[in-house]
């Protein structure tokens, strides 16, 4: 594709659908290049260079959030409906959450979203510091939540770029940690159960258990203003 064809939004779309399945590491302008039909060099006349090219995917995909009025379904359907679209939107695209280590995102698409969190809590009746400090405070759980995740999708990449079995890999570690872990009476418990799970596995409804918790709390913090 010559470069005169080429777009912007082609080009962050593409980069976009490389990183989901290949990760930060997995990202290069010839891939990219490939992946359009165009010389690496092509990709240059819309993007500075690879930091550039994973800072305008990660505000696009921002896009993705639903914006919920909390005019019209109360404050915290809102706040929940943007809670779990946030963790959607992180489980999907896994290389954002890794990259909030080495690169500073910004943008008419993060800026979007965190605009209308602040209305929601707004909407609660918080006000200034207050509603900032609760917007964060969810962001933050909900990136948390993912963390184990995104690293876990990292890690088995890697391992196979090495030319390791990653699924033996992990399954091997996850033995012995079992095993240390039989030495602690509470963790020996769980997984002496009938309905045991893999250890480190995080239960069912972790997330959705953790943010109707949080949610509790600020409401109970309204009350008290």
């Amino acid at each position: 594709m010559p470069r005169d064809t080429l777009t912007a939004e082609q080009i962050v779309r593409t980069a976009i659908a490389l990183l989901d399945e290949q990760g930060l590491d997995g990202l290069n302008m010839r891939s990219l290049g490939g992946r359009l039909g165009a010389a690496a060099t092509a990709v240059y006349w819309h993007v500075k260079n690879k930091d550039n090219l994973i800072q305008l995917a990660g505000d696009h995909v921002w896009n993705e959030i639903e914006l919920p009025d909390p005019d019209a379904i109360g404050w915290r359907a809102a706040a929940t409906a943007m809670a779990t679209g946030l963790h959607a939107m992180f489980t999907r695209h896994p290389w954002l959450v890794q990259a909030f280590g080495s690169h500073l995102f910004h943008g008419p698409g993060k800026a979007r979203h965190d605009d209308h969190s602040l209305a929601v809590y707004e909407a609660a009746g918080f006000t200034g510091a207050q509603a900032d400090r609760a917007a964060a405070t969810v962001f933050t759980f909900v990136l948390g939540n993912v963390l184990g995740a995104s690293a876990a999708i990292s890690l088995t990449r890697r391992l196979g770029r090495d030319g390791a079995d990653a699924q033996a890999v992990i399954q091997d570690t996850m033995t012995r940690a079992t095993e240390v872990a039989m030495d602690f009476p509470r963790l020996r418990a769980r997984l002496e159960a009938p309905a045991a799970t893999d250890y480190a596995a995080a239960p069912d409804q972790t997330f959705e258990f953790g943010l109707e918790a949080l949610l509790d709390g600020l409401g109970n913090r309204l009350a008290s203003l």
